[in-house]
C-alpha cells in the first residue's frame, strides 16, 4: 500500500477546511466500498454524500510522486474533501479489495503517456535539449516557489490560532484558577476543535488536557486538580509564547523550511526520517538494548503509547522509541511487545529535544543478548546520584520538558526507611523512590522480588519526576540490571 502521512494530506489540501472535512468523513465510516490495484498504482472509494448516489472518488499513483485525484462529486475545491478522505483511509491501513484498474482510467494514462511521448519527440536536438531543461528548471522554481507560499500560509494560520488560544488563557488567568468550577467548558472544547483547522494539533492535545483536569475538578471537587491545571496551563501558556516568537521570525526572515527546532514537533509537526538525516540526526551502526517497556493509554491524545526505553552499548546514552496507536485505528496499528534481545541498527534517526531523545529506525537484526552486553551495560552506571538530581532538576524546571529523565544508576542499597522505600548510592547519597502519577505502579514489586541480593549492589534503570504534593524530586524504579540478567519492574 502506498505510504501517506498526514503531513502529505495536509501539504494536498487546498484548505485546513477540506482537510479537517476529509478527516471526519473517514472517521465516521463514510466509505461503503474500497479497492485498490494488484500493484499498488490504483486506489478508488464509493463515498456516501449529499446527492442522490454516492460519490466514486479515486487516487492514480502511475507517478507516485505526482498522485492524480478524480472524484464524480461537483466540488470546485482540488483535491476534494473525498479524495482527502480516501487518504486518510489509506494513512490508517483500512482493507482494501483488490480490483482491475477500470478502463477510463487505462484510457488515461494511453492518452498521458502519448502527450509525454509527443514532448519528448519534440525536444530532440541540443537547443530543444536546452530548451527542455530550462523548462524543467522553471517547473523546479515554480514548485519550489508554490511549496513555500503554501508553508507561509501555514504558519499564518498557525499564528492565528495561538494568538486565539493566548485570548484564551489570558480570561482565564483573569478570571483566575478559583472559578474553574464554573467554568463553561464548552468554550474550550470549541477551541480544542478548532486548533485542528490552525494545524496545531500539539497545543490541541494540551488543551484537552486541560479540559480533563476541568472535568475532573468539576466531578470530584478534588483541589489537587488545581496543581495538574497549573502544571499544563504553564506548559501550555509557554508552548503559545515561544511558538508565537519561533513561527513570527521565520516568516520575517522568509525561512519556512522544517528545522531541527523542538517547537516544530512540539506544534504537531511530524518528522519523515529521511527528513531528520538531511539534518545530520542520525548515527550508522547502531546497537541498541531494551532496557524498560511499557504501554498506556493517553486520554487527552486518545491514543495508546508503546514505549520503549534503549541503551546504546557503545556511548550509554538512553533513548526513546514510541509506537501511537490512535483509538480510532486500534485495529489496524500494530501494537508492540518487548525486546528481550540486542537490535543492530544499521541507521538510527535521533529526533530534537533535550534529556532522552526519541529514536527510530527502519528495520533491525535482533540478536540474543549475551553475558558480555549486560556487563557492558550495567558499566555505564553513575556511581554518583548528586550529579544525576542536578541534571534532573535543571531539565524538569523547564515547562516544555518530559516529565521524567531516565537515568541509570549504580547503588548500594534499596531499603525502607520512615520516609518509603529509599536507593542509597555507594558514596552514602540517598533518594525517596515513588509511583509517578499516570504510569503503571512499580514501587511495591521491588518488595516481591525473589532474591534479597537484587536490592543490595546493582544498577538501577529510574526515572526522575517531580512529586508536588511532597514538593521534591523523587526516582520512580523501572529495572535493576545485574551482571547477567535485566529484571523489568514494567513489561
Amino acid at each position: 500500500m502506498q505510504q501517506v502521512t498526514e503531513q502529505q494530506i495536509l501539504a494536498l489540501a487546498p484548505n485546513p477546511a477540506a482537510a479537517s472535512n476529509g478527516r471526519k468523513i473517514s472517521q465516521k465510516g463514510g466509505f461503503v466500498r474500497l479497492e485498490k490495484s494488484a500493484d499498488d498504482t490504483f486506489y478508488l472509494g464509493e463515498c456516501t454524500g449529499s446527492g442522490k448516489s454516492n460519490y466514486i472518488t479515486t487516487a492514480d499513483y502511475i507517478d507516485p510522486k505526482a498522485p492524480v485525484f478524480r472524484c464524480s462529486c461537483p466540488s470546485r475545491q482540488f483535491p476534494c474533501k473525498h479524495s482527502l478522505a480516501l487518504l486518510y483511509e489509506m494513512m490508517a491501513g483500512k482493507s482494501f479489495t483488490v480490483c482491475e484498474i477500470p478502463e477510463d482510467i487505462l484510457k488515461k494514462r494511453e492518452k498521458k503517456q502519448s502527450r509525454d511521448a509527443k514532448a519528448q519527440e519534440k525536444e530532440q536536438g541540443g537547443a530543444a535539449e536546452s530548451q527542455s531543461t530550462e523548462q524543467t528548471e522553471k517547473k523546479k522554481a515554480a514548485s519550489a516557489r508554490a511549496g513555500k507560499a503554501a508553508r507561509a500560509r501555514k504558519i499564518k494560520k498557525q499564528l492565528e490560532g495561538l494568538a486565539l488560544t493566548a485570548r484564551l488563557l489570558r480570561e482565564l488567568l483573569r478570571a483566575g484558577l478559583g472559578t474553574m468550577g464554573g467554568t463553561a467548558l464548552d468554550t474550550y472544547r470549541q477551541l480544542s476543535k478548532q486548533l485542528g483547522d490552525y494545524y496545531l494539533p500539539g497545543p490541541q492535545r494540551i488543551l484537552n488536557r486541560l479540559i480533563l483536569e476541568i472535568e475532573a475538578f468539576q466531578k470530584d471537587g478534588d483541589e489537587s486538580h488545581y496543581e495538574g491545571a497549573v502544571d499544563v496551563l504553564e506548559k501550555l501558556w509557554g508552548l503559545v509564547k515561544k511558538s508565537q516568537k519561533y513561527l513570527e521570525e521565520k516568516l520575517e526572515h522568509d525561512s519556512t523550511e522544517h528545522d531541527d527546532n523542538l517547537l516544530y514537533e512540539e506544534l504537531g509537526g511530524v518528522w519523515k526520517l529521511s527528513e531528520l538525516e538531511a539534518l545530520g540526526r542520525s548515527k550508522a551502526d547502531v546497537s541498541l538494548i531494551q532496557a524498560a517497556f511499557w504501554s498506556e493509554y493517553d486520554e487527552a491524545r486518545k491514543e495508546y503509547i508503546d514505549t520503549g526505553c534503549w541503551i546504546d552499548l557503545e556511548s550509554g546514552e538512553i533513548s526513546m522509541s514510541y509506537n501511537y496507536r490512535p483509538l480510532k485505528a486500534l485495529k489496524y496499528v500494530r501494537q508492540e511487545d518487548t525486546v528481550f534481545g540486542v537490535a543492530e541498527v544499521s541507521r538510527a534517526v535521533y529526533y530534537p529535544g533535550e534529556g532522552n531523545l526519541r529514536v527510530r529506525w527502519d528495520g533491525s537484526n535482533i540478536r540474543p543478548a549475551e553475558q558480555e552486553d549486560i556487563r557492558k551495560l550495567r558499566s555505564f552506571a553513575a556511581p554518583s546520584l548528586a550529579a544525576e538530581v542536578k541534571a534532573a532538576k535543571n531539565f524538569l524546571k523547564n515547562a516544555m520538558a518530559s516529565p521524567m529523565l531516565i537515568r541509570l544508576l549504580a547503588y548500594e542499597q534499596i531499603g525502607r526507611t520512615k520516609e518509603g522505600l529509599t536507593l542509597k548510592t555507594g558514596d552514602g547519597q540517598t533518594i525517596l523512590l515513588g509511583d509517578m502519577p499516570g504510569m503503571e505502579g512499580t514501587l511495591e514489586r521491588l518488595t516481591l522480588l525473589p532474591e534479597s541480593g537484587l536490592l543490595k549492589n546493582q544498577a538501577f534503570l529510574g526515572a526522575f519526576y517531580y512529586s508536588a504534593p511532597d514538593r521534591r524530586i523523587k526516582l520512580k524504579p523501572l529495572s535493576i540490571v545485574t551482571d547477567s540478567e535485566i529484571v523489568r519492574l514494567l513489561y
